[in-house]
């Protein structure tokens, strides 16, 4: 697809379904949590989430033009237990959305309140399919992590990432990361509690084929952090796009306000684990 989408008013998440047919299923995500319907599952508290990592398989940071996204050599990484039950799960990327303000950017909401930002970390179905490619297209392909940030203490292992983040200004920047990264560690640390449901990509194409695993529990980034995320830039360093230019991916060029708004939860069961 050539067509060039974003978050602004002519090319954002109310435009999407034009382009994407996928962006208009019954199936798609963020979504509102609300509390009072999650399900507490004894199937998935007897089968815990678990997950492992390799720190040194964390190879690249890139600026796709609409985040900021680590890329992983998946090897020896498993995601498996809770909602993906035996099947394992192999670690392909980590990203993050975020807003121009701290009142807002994550893409899940929790009882209509938003987080500062919503690290994904996006697994796919090595047990059942060959490729990434290959599980994006299938209902049970893909499993993502989704981590609220929420304004508070300095997150010293995120700041690999961050101290990184003058290299990747422009759109297709892309720096190796010269210190390994775990990307467990940008888990929270004393609650395994979730919320999971089925639902999609929050970025076109919009594929229905995530197992959302959503954690109750935020992780703290500083104010310093999230700042530096909302410096990158929407163009490649060849483009001088005027300001406010709406044929921009962002105003101003700048990456900001990211996040695609909750759609309709509809008839999907949310099940949950453990207390908020």
């Amino acid at each position: 697809m050539s067509v060039s989408w974003g978050y602004t008013a002519t090319n954002g998440p109310q435009k999407w379904p034009e382009w994407f047919p996928s962006a208009s299923g019954h199936r798609q995500s963020p979504i509102n949590i609300s509390t009072a319907s999650g399900k507490q599952d004894s199937d998935l508290k007897s089968q815990p989430l678990k997950w492992k990592y390799v720190p040194e398989n964390t190879r690249s940071l890139v600026n796709p033009g609409y985040c900021w996204r680590v890329d992983v050599n998946g090897k020896g990484s498993e995601l498996t237990g809770g909602p993906l039950g035996s099947d394992k799960y192999i670690l392909e990327q980590f990203h993050c959305h975020w807003g121009c303000s701290d009142n807002k950017g994550s893409e899940h909401t929790v009882d209509g309140h938003s987080y500062s930002g919503e690290l994904h970390l996006v697994h796919w179905n090595q047990t059942k399919y060959p490729s990434f490619d290959e599980a994006a297209r299938q209902p049970d392909g893909l499993a993502v992590l989704g981590v609220f940030l929420k304004r508070g203490k300095h997150h010293p292992n995120l700041d690999k990432i961050v101290q990184l983040m003058p290299f990747i200004t422009h759109k297709g920047d892309r720096v190796t990361l010269p210190t390994p990264v775990d990307p467990g560690s940008l888990l929270p640390a004393t609650s395994r509690a979730y919320w999971t449901y089925l639902g999609s990509l929050t970025t076109p194409p919009c594929s229905e084929s995530v197992i959302w695993i959503v954690f109750k529990e935020p992780i703290e980034v500083s104010a310093d952090q999230l700042t530096a995320f909302r410096k990158l830039r929407c163009h490649d360093v060849c483009e001088d796009t005027p300001r406010g230019d709406n044929s921009s991916h962002f105003p101003d060029g700048l990456v900001i306000n990211n996040y695609r708004p909750p759609l309709p939860q509809g008839n999907r069961e949310l099940r949950e684990v453990g207390g908020h």
